[in-house]
């Protein structure tokens, strides 16, 4: 599974594939992608970095869709548990998922300078973690991987 999120490519592809995934996702089982639910996917592919959803709940306010913090939550509560959305612990952000339709345990590399965040694939039941959890007598059923540092972008530019 490739790191995605800090390389240039097509956003408006981006943003189409997506709500096409979701789209084909929901009518095969049955659940309502909303013009609210749409727009916030919308907007969480529309930038590569985790948005709070007070600011994703301002451009549902410019754009005239809501504008109580419901509407925003029920959005992301909706994405996040279908797997179309990730949160980010450290930020209490999101983020749209770039692997959409595979399972996965995502892990997140978030860059402190432009607040970047690139989406990768971490096991863990392997390596450091899935060796102590087996030490332990401990099944994982969910972790959370998130990394800050500097994207390659940054690093150019502090380099430069």
């Amino acid at each position: 599974m490739d790191t995605i999120g800090f390389e240039h490519h097509d956003h408006d592809a981006c943003i189409d594939d997506g709500t096409a995934a979701v789209a084909a996702y929901c009518a095969r089982n049955g659940l309502q992608f909303t013009r609210q639910r749409r727009r916030v996917l919308e907007i969480l592919l529309e930038e590569h970095r985790a948005l709070g959803a007070y600011e994703i709940l301002d451009r549902l306010r410019e754009e005239g869709l809501g504008s109580q913090p419901p509407v925003a939550y029920r959005a992301l509560d909706f994405l996040t548990r279908h797997g179309f959305a990730h949160k980010i612990e450290r930020l209490n952000a999101f983020i749209a998922c770039t692997h959409m339709g595979e399972n996965h345990a995502p892990a997140f590399l978030i860059c402190r300078a432009c607040s970047a965040v690139a989406e990768t694939y971490a096991d863990p039941s392997e390596g450091v973690l899935g060796r102590a959890a087996r030490e332990a007598g401990f099944r994982i059923e969910r972790a959370v991987i998130e990394a800050e540092g500097l994207c390659p972008n940054c690093r150019k530019e502090r380099a430069g």
